[in-house]
């Protein structure tokens, strides 16, 4: 498909009556006594724990589960979505991975590899009895390496994939913010970011004092601090840093952690579901990056949002909830 990079029309009106009522109906659904919610057994190679879910609305033909970012982060910061899914009619899961806030936190380091979340994500899509008629993934940052890997591994099980503000490359995404980001930036205030970093001392409060009016208020969300949804506040108090650090590294200016030489650029042609790629302006990420994700998949779009950066969801909230919507639309409707 030609890659779009205009602000797709505004979602449809809300369903109408009866479509609503459906949408509301909790007939047959074993999780209408907690309002959605389940905790799913997940095996792994360390035991068994248990993941936190939550099932928003019905949709037999469009059912969206989020992947969260972080790693370590929380479903918390997808809680906008909460304004616009419902009346689009999409059925939707918040789900926190394992080591997240609502999750089980096993304290085991083998435990947090891109495999064991790829299987991870697979036996919760059984236990919601998701499959290709209807299961949608979107995942954001980290989530959407967890979205590509779970694409490259079990794509049959998918009807679309939605790949949220993250390249296909972490050395990429690293030269972007070594060539790009960081000469932009104060230099004054990234030397002594570099200096904390090269000792470590990541939990010294001066460390995110200084990232975030220097960086995050230009590349993660483009709002004065003290303005922030409560959703995304909530979602970064409750991060495990043990995940994060270990996996990500100590801050979201480029990764360091194990995910550092990721890459699957060369594996995108192997996607053949229908997929978006959404970039933003502003992101930490190179939005020509993700454009490329667009243009290597088999049958792929591109969602830009001019106004913002890596929650776009946030600070171009029209624009990425629009541009979402009319691609679940789109394929169900057969229009991919």
């Amino acid at each position: 498909m030609a890659v779009a990079c205009a602000p797709p029309p505004a979602p449809s009106p809300a369903p109408h009556a009866a479509a609503t009522a459906d949408y509301f109906d909790n007939t047959g659904r074993t999780d209408a006594l907690s309002g959605g919610v389940r905790m799913i057994p997940i095996t792994t190679p360390k035991g068994t724990f248990k993941v936190w879910t939550k099932r928003v609305g019905n949709n037999p033909r469009i059912k969206v589960l989020l992947l969260h970012g972080g790693p370590g982060a929380t479903h918390e910061y997808f809680e906008a979505a909460d304004s616009f899914f419902p009346g689009a009619g999409v059925e939707y899961y918040y789900y926190d991975q394992l080591g997240s806030a609502y999750s089980d936190q096993p304290k085991d380091s083998d435990l947090w590899t891109i495999p064991r979340f790829v299987d991870e994500v697979e036996q919760v899509r059984q236990a919601l009895r998701l499959g290709p008629d209807n299961f949608y993934l979107l995942g954001h940052s980290w989530g959407g390496i967890l979205a590509v890997e779970y694409a490259l591994a079990h794509q049959e099980h998918l009807k679309g994939l939605v790949i949220s503000n993250m390249m296909a490359s972490i050395p990429a995404y690293n030269a972007y913010a070594a060539q790009v980001l960081m000469p932009a930036m104060n230099q004054a205030a990234l030397a002594e970011i570099r200096a904390l970093e090269a000792k470590r001392d990541f939990q010294n409060p001066r460390y995110m004092e200084l990232l975030v009016p220097h960086y995050y208020v230009d590349h993660i969300l483009r709002m004065p601090p003290d303005q922030w949804p409560d959703p995304v506040n909530r979602a970064f108090a409750k991060i495990n840093q043990d995940i994060y650090v270990g996996m990500q590294g100590p801050s979201e200016m480029g990764a360091s952690g194990l995910l550092e030489k990721w890459d699957r650029t060369a594996d995108l042609p192997r996607i053949t579901v229908p997929t978006l790629a959404i970039g933003a302006r502003h992101d930490t990420m190179d939005p020509k990056g993700m454009e490329t994700i667009a243009k290597a998949v088999a049958h792929g779009r591109y969602l830009y949002c001019s106004n913002g950066s890596h929650l776009a969801m946030y600070d171009d909230q029209q624009t990425y909830f629009a541009g979402v919507t009319a691609f679940l639309r789109d394929v169900d409707a057969g229009r991919f």
